[in-house]
């Protein structure tokens, strides 16, 4: 099997349909689907489910793009191997993770790695929103809270707490709420995450579980952009420690409610499934680890 047919399988849905894989390689829409014919009838199967709007995946393409990334990285891996030596980490790496937590703790680790190893070249996919790390060919995903998708393999990166913070501005202005259900009387910027809205903050109050429906005047699906609007002193937020511990440490955020704060969760890195990773991907994890100060496993 040619690989570059491969690739171009997995640049398809990468971009989501045929013309636009062909405009991201320079190749017409008839040489496009002139190979991916060529794949399905290679393997008698159909690959990919066509609408005028939209592709899927069937099970078969699936299985195959999931097969077709591993040959492909392993591929890669060996002719940097054989051209660069055996002890030389090098070729692509795609990482995703939430905007505050890629700039604040992800990007500096990346730019020592990328000073070690410069063969490497590594790609930040950063989005506080949903993103399907097997369709869009990513090699690792750093993510907040439990495991959605029970087909991805994960490690435990750490702990997260999250905090209520506003900035002493907005405190001498509106007071300090007391009590969780004191939110209610202030503005609360809201996170989106895709469909879902975060405005139901969770608390500990008496040993008991407790819930607060807050709302205000802002609401951003770009975590970093809420972050600024509580350092201007426009409302109060919540927010995770990766984000604001260093501006409740120095003081230009204070942190409200200590006491009432819910237990944490948890830091997680996401693998695709039923894929080994190269080993320029392991040892960014391993880098990666190391910094959220949890043992690799």
């Amino acid at each position: 099997m040619n690989l570059d047919h491969l690739a171009l399988f997995q640049k398809i849905v990468e971009k989501g349909g045929l013309a636009a894989a062909g405009r991201e390689l320079g190749m017409s829409a008839t040489t496009v689907s002139e190979r991916l014919a060529f794949l399905e009838a290679h393997y008698g199967v159909t690959l990919l489910n066509r609408t005028t709007r939209a592709i899927s995946l069937t099970e078969e393409g699936r299985t195959l793009l999931e097969g077709s990334r591993q040959v492909l990285s392993e591929a890669e891996e060996l002719d940097y191997r054989v051209r660069l030596g055996a002890n030389t980490l090098s070729g692509p790496i795609r990482i995703s993770a939430p905007l505050g937590l890629g700039r604040s703790i992800i990007e500096p680790i990346v730019d020592a790695f990328l000073e070690d190893n410069p063969q490497t070249t590594i790609e930040l996919v950063l989005t506080d929103g949903y993103v399907n790390i097997v369709n869009e060919g990513i090699d690792m995903a750093v993510r907040f809270g439990n495991l959605v998708d029970s087909t991805l393999r994960a490690r435990v990166l750490g702990e997260n707490h999250r905090y209520v913070v506003a900035s002493p501005e907005y405190i001498k202005r509106f007071g300090t709420p007391k009590v969780p259900s004191d939110l209610e009387k202030h503005n609360c910027f809201l996170m989106r995450f895709g469909l879902h809205l975060d405005n139901v903050w969770n608390f500990q109050e008496k040993g008991k579980a407790t819930q607060v429906v807050v709302k205000g005047n802002r609401t951003a699906n770009d975590g970093r952009l809420v972050h600024d609007w509580v350092l201007k002193g426009y409302g109060i937020s919540l927010k995770s420690m990766w984000d604001v511990g260093p501006d409740v440490k120095s003081g230009k955020l204070v942190k409200l409610l200590p006491d009432f704060a819910p237990p944490p969760s948890i830091v997680q890195l996401l693998f695709p499934p039923s894929r080994t990773p190269p080993r320029r991907v392991s040892e960014l994890a391993k880098k990666l680890t190391e910094a959220f100060g949890k043992k690799y496993t």
